[in-house]
């Protein structure tokens, strides 16, 4: 295997203060000696220690393999068993200063090359994946609502899921009809009857626009919620699928913040 490329000083510093963070000074020392690492000032303050190790680890070889090699050992996800929430918070912090470096630390305790970033919001983005993607886009706090969760945790099968359970649950308790799925939109977005529209039905432009936005709904309810009902979760396509789905999720949100009940008399 090729040697990692030796990192930058400021990023080294940066690593080094961040796996600072992650354990005792005891964990140190014995992660510097299983890597090989120097230790030369086991008094010092516990990144510093690090920063030392790694600076004169990669001057002496000319690469960062043994830089990486800590971080796996020190990092590992056998370590904060118990403790996922910590391990992905360091994870991810860990990730941002890599990315610069086309490194990734995966949640499997490996590295693997990325295209490198080269800026902070790149970088930003990049670690936080969908939720990343999600906030630059705007998202509607009522998809969040019902699948942060998952959507935290890189769950985006059961994210997806949950959201559009979420959506359908938003229409329930906007009509008062407690039905499910397309039973559901039919009934409550009936072009005859209906109890919610999107607009004034005035004209056959609105009344168009109603019919589109109500098919939209169950092509979501069709698209999302029932692949992910019936469906293996092997098939699913991950990251772009899901900040795609929850987009469109979001504008529905969206459209419903905006319908009306309607009455008989509304109907032309």
């Amino acid at each position: 295997m090729t040697p990692a490329p030796p990192f930058p000083a400021a990023a080294i510093e940066k690593l080094a203060r961040i796996l600072g963070e992650c354990g005792t000074g005891s964990n140190i020392s014995r992660a510097l000696a299983r890597c090989d690492l120097p230790n030369r000032s086991p008094k010092s303050t516990k990144w510093r220690r690090i920063d030392e190790a790694f600076a004169e680890s990669q001057k002496e070889s000319g690469h960062a393999d043994k830089t990486l090699q800590f971080i796996q050992e020190f990092l590992s996800p056998v370590t904060f068993a118990g403790n996922e929430q910590e391990f992905e918070i360091r994870r991810h912090e860990l990730n941002e200063v890599l990315s610069f470096s086309g490194i990734e630390y995966g949640k499997d305790g490996k590295f693997r090359t990325i295209a490198p970033v080269h800026t902070l919001e790149e970088a930003t983005q990049r670690v936080k994946g969908v939720t990343g993607r999600l906030e630059s886009r705007g998202i509607h706090p009522e998809v969040l609502k019902y699948c942060k969760a998952e959507i935290m945790s890189e769950d985006y099968f059961h994210a997806l899921f949950e959201a559009s359970k979420g959506l359908a649950q938003r229409i329930r308790e906007l009509s008062d009809v407690y039905l499910d799925g397309t039973k559901l939109v039919d009934k409550v977005f009936s072009e005859k009857k209906p109890i919610l529209a999107f607009n004034s039905l005035q004209t056959e432009t609105e009344k168009s626009e109603h019919r589109g936005f109500a098919d939209l709904l169950k092509g979501c309810f069709a698209a999302v919620r029932n692949p992910g009902a019936h469906e293996p979760r092997i098939l699913w396509k991950g990251e772009d699928d899901a900040a795609d789905y929850l987009t469109l999720i979001s504008l529905l949100h969206r459209k419903l913040d905006a319908c009306k009940r309607v009455g008989a008399e509304d109907i032309p």
